[in-house]
């Protein structure tokens, strides 16, 4: 999802976030990926034997009429080789809920849901994020997935926008790619350089808080 610029060397922050993630109690069984067309062809089947993925994040859409080129494929693929998957939608302040929802929903088929939906909002927009917007598209994602979507984003904008009364039963997914979030959170995006089998190239790593796990994120059960 998103990506910074790094002022340290990989080396030293793969180190320091290894030493976080031990310290804080995670183990490599909660580990999480998210992935786009940037990682190209995926092969799930190494990705599953590898045996440090459980679940994946997607992206499906951005804005009103992008649409991830490679999600058919890896959504239908991730499920196929026993890896649950969520899918994303990147938000755009430029248009509308109504018809970004549109197409999150053109693309995303909720049969095809083990998790919940991420609605991605990026740090460049910042101040200038139109919340009243952002408020509508997770009501629409709630109205028609049946649960709260996960927001994902900074830590910046999550103290700027999120860490009220108002959004305490949404899901908070925090990218953080330099030191342990200081927000709460469920989900830490926590490399943007992760290496897994039959990925090529990085991809982004993702990790359970200590007192969250996968359950508080998977799709309801269907009566």
């Amino acid at each position: 999802m998103k990506r910074q610029s790094l002022n340290r060397t990989p080396l030293v922050i793969a180190l320091v976030t290894f030493l976080l993630l031990v310290g804080s109690g995670y183990s490599a069984s909660s580990q999480g990926i998210d992935v786009s067309k940037f990682q190209g062809v995926i092969d799930w089947r190494k990705v599953k034997a590898s045996g440090k993925v459980k679940f994946a994040y997607i992206k499906a859409t951005e804005g009103t009429s992008i649409q991830d080129p490679m999600y058919k494929r890896n959504i239908d693929s991730a499920r196929a080789a026993g890896i649950l998957v969520g899918s994303y939608h990147l938000y755009s302040k430029k248009t509308t809920a109504y018809q970004q929802f549109g197409n999150f929903k053109k693309v995303v088929q909720k049969s095809k849901q083990d998790l919940v939906p991420v609605l991605d909002i990026e740090e460049r927009y910042g101040r200038d994020l139109y919340i009243a917007r952002v408020d509508k598209i997770l009501e629409l994602m709630e109205l028609e997935y049946g649960v709260k979507p996960l927001i994902y984003t900074s830590e910046k904008v999550y103290w700027e926008h999120f860490s009220s009364k108002k959004y305490k039963n949404y899901h908070i997914f925090i990218a953080n790619y330099r030191r342990y979030p200081s927000t709460r959170f469920t989900l830490w995006q926590h490399s943007q350089t992760g290496r897994v089998k039959g990925i090529s190239g990085d991809v982004d790593l993702n990790k359970f808080h200590k007192n969250h796990g996968l359950n508080e994120i998977k799709m309801p059960k269907k009566k």
